[in-house]
């Protein structure tokens, strides 16, 4: 099912989103003429790749049967703009595992991070197809 997005001008640009078995909102910044009472865009976008390098790591731990007590995946973005103005997207990702590892253990949930779906899609070429309908 598509991801669908609502936009409700009456309450600034808060955004109502569906992909037909959740709902969650996104909004912008005061500053650009919402309420900001929802993460924006970036963050989502961040989230995604946050939650997604969880989640795969939750797998291989329990996969494996690793002793990890506690794991936080935290993303920061930096945009950076060349002469020609064009906007480069830093993502930096930061693991905080806890748990009797070794440090090969540890070295290997680093590379499993690497392989969570929503970290493929972002390193690869993407294409956007857009249509009025």
């Amino acid at each position: 099912m598509p991801i669908e997005a609502r936009l409700h001008r009456a309450a600034g640009a808060l955004t109502t989103l569906s992909n037909g078995r959740h709902v969650w909102n996104a909004d912008i910044s005061a500053a650009l003429g919402s309420s900001d009472r929802a993460p924006d865009p970036h963050d989502l976008l961040d989230s995604a790749l946050a939650s997604c390098t969880a989640l795969t790591l939750e797998l291989y731990i329990r996969r494996k049967q690793l002793a990890v007590s506690d794991l936080q995946v935290s993303i920061e973005h930096v945009e950076t703009r060349n002469a020609q103005g064009e906007v480069h997207y830093q993502l930096q990702r930061k693991l905080h595992i806890e748990g009797e590892l070794s440090d090969d253990e540890r070295q290997r949930l680093l590379e499993i991070a690497d392989k969570c779906p929503i970290h493929r899609v972002l390193s690869g070429e993407i294409s956007i197809e857009s249509q009025l309908v």
